[in-house]
């Protein structure tokens, strides 16, 4: 059970991504650094919601960190943590179609969860 005082965020993940954060394999969630994220900490809990559905799986946050972009983010977490099924070209290219040049200026978040065990 979620401890009452954690701060629960609800995000949206696209279908595959959610498919691998709630089967436990995708444990490093990218995220441009937006001022709504910036009290994200370590002990959150992050509802991930199947983008366009009423499908969650709940992850609690164990650390946070700021990368300037994408490529750094991808050399400093590595691209299994980040997306298991695809490799860093590809990875930087899927996340380049969803954010587009400026918001990658804006930094980026590399988010690492565990999935909850009562899932």
């Amino acid at each position: 059970m979620p401890d009452a005082s954690a701060r629960v965020r609800e995000l949206n993940l696209y279908r595959r991504y959610f498919d691998l954060v709630a089967a436990g394999a995708k444990t490093v969630e990218v995220r441009v650094k937006y001022p709504h994220l910036a009290g994200l900490a370590a002990g959150n809990i992050v509802r991930f919601r199947a983008k366009g559905t009423d499908e969650t799986c709940d992850v609690r946050v164990k650390r946070v960190t700021e990368y300037p972009g994408f490529e750094a983010l991808l050399d400093g977490e590595g691209s299994s943590p980040v997306n298991p099924t695809a490799g860093r070209d590809q990875q930087l290219a899927d996340i380049r179609a969803i954010y587009p040049p400026e918001k990658e200026a804006l930094g980026a978040l590399a988010i690492e969860v565990e999935l909850l065990a009562d899932h």
